[in-house]
């Protein structure tokens, strides 16, 4: 199977859980609600499960071998870590923008004053 797409849906700060994910396969089954945990400096994905009566979770779907779910869980991260650099990217151009119009805005202040006296 080819992971043909991965989505992330939800990010999170200051929480373990980093991320809620979606990743689709072979462009035919998608997998929802993939978690992106972070723990002793290390992230790591927890697949999609439900809580049983006694209190257990189940996996509702999972890869079957190690080197499958090795490749999800590394696609995974790595579009978390893309989705993080693109929110940083994102709030400093803001960021600079509100302070670029901060300045023309000064600026444009200091002018009236001038022609003002």
């Amino acid at each position: 199977m080819v992971i043909t797409d991965i989505k992330i849906r939800k990010m999170f700060n200051d929480k373990p859980m980093k991320a809620i994910a979606s990743v689709t396969l072979d462009g035919q089954l998608a997998v929802h609600d993939i978690k992106v945990i972070s723990a002793r400096e290390k992230f790591f994905i927890v697949m999609p499960s439900r809580k049983n009566p006694d209190g257990t979770y189940r996996d509702i779907v999972h890869p079957i071998n190690s080197a499958f779910r090795a490749e999800i869980e590394s696609a995974v991260i790595r579009a978390y870590q893309d989705a993080c650099e693109a929110q940083a990217q994102s709030e400093n151009e803001g960021a600079s923008s509100e302070s670029e119009a901060q300045g023309e805005a000064d600026e444009n202040n200091g002018e009236k004053s001038e022609s003002e006296t």
